[in-house]
């Protein structure tokens, strides 16, 4: 008894880091960054590079000018950077890209606190943010493989429109369709989402309710092949595999993060199908952000023998 030790908890310890973490989203996210830059060739990379660079850049300046210590190493900031480049067309300025860096990095991470105590998706609050700012130059989009010239609707668009644009179930699936650089190719996000949950990153329970419920109600709304379409167009896969599932602004419980997919889905049909804007994803998540710690306590198991509080 001599030689027993007792610490305070958790006594149970995982190999996981945040690094480690932080490293398998970077991998997950490889095949979407491939599909951009395959679409849209090399000024894709360019903004990839230049966010993950700007976001690990200012969280260091920010960090070392607090006199905090600094945590770049543990791979959040790029995580950040490389999400909010894939919610980005091809064509922005890369000085608006730095501020929607600096809204993500310095605003919404860094002044809450820093990882773990945002409370919301810096990256999903970034392009928001950006969406309300510059506008004209964040709806630029353009086809795969003419990065000179702007098209004329995204499939979202179209699907606004109540028409299907002419692109194919493929299409929309390959992501040979214009778009931001991360969203257009659902088979890349559906890469990295396996490996993912292979490595035990993620859980299935707000991907698959928040893919689900948006399939559901296209389908009672809008009959079969829209709904098809309304799941392979837009960011519904990356929203639902990258951004919906970040541990510090969603659920801690598994039907927390049901409840959450679920809100997530209707909040997105909701806009996209009787508001003026046809996309809904980002908007959808960080609203559901916003209820997280009210979900978590509603379905917190109770203790063995005790009561919930």
């Amino acid at each position: 008894m001599d030689n027993l030790i007792v610490s305070v908890s958790p006594h149970i310890r995982a190999k996981d880091t945040t690094a480690s973490l932080m490293r398998d989203v970077l991998i997950a996210l490889l095949p979407a960054v491939a599909a951009s830059v395959l679409f849209f060739g090399a000024r894709a990379l360019l903004v990839e590079v230049f966010c993950v660079a700007a976001c690990v850049g200012l969280e260091w300046l920010f960090q070392w000018g607090m006199k905090r210590p600094v945590t770049v190493a543990d791979c959040s900031a790029a995580v950040t950077g490389l999400i909010l480049a894939l919610n980005l067309p091809v064509g922005i300025p890369l000085w608006m890209a730095l501020v929607g860096c600096a809204v993500a990095i310095l605003v919404v991470k860094q002044l809450f606190g820093g990882i773990g105590h945002n409370f919301a998706n810096p990256a999903i609050t970034a392009r928001i943010v950006m969406f309300l700012a510059f506008s004209s130059a964040m709806a630029a989009w353009v086809s795969p493989n003419l990065v000179d010239a702007v098209s004329s609707a995204t499939p979202l668009a179209g699907l606004k429109n109540g028409a299907l644009v002419g692109y194919t179930p493929l299409q929309l699936f390959l992501g040979a369709v214009p778009g931001c650089l991360g969203e257009t190719s659902a088979l890349a996000l559906l890469l990295g989402g396996v490996y993912l949950l292979a490595r035990r990153v993620i859980t299935w329970h707000t991907p698959v309710s928040f893919i689900c419920t948006v399939f559901v109600l296209a389908l009672l709304l809008r009959g079969p092949a829209f709904a098809l379409a309304e799941i392979l167009a837009g960011g519904l896969f990356l929203g639902a595999i990258f951004m919906a599932t970040d541990y510090a602004t969603t659920p801690s419980t598994a039907w927390g993060r049901v409840v959450f997919g679920v809100g997530c889905g209707l909040i997105t049909c909701l806009i996209r199908f009787f508001g003026n804007y046809p996309e809904g994803v980002s908007f959808s998540i960080l609203l559901m952000n916003i209820l997280t710690p009210y979900i978590s306590k509603w379905t917190r198991s109770k203790p063995l023998g005790g009561e919930t509080k």
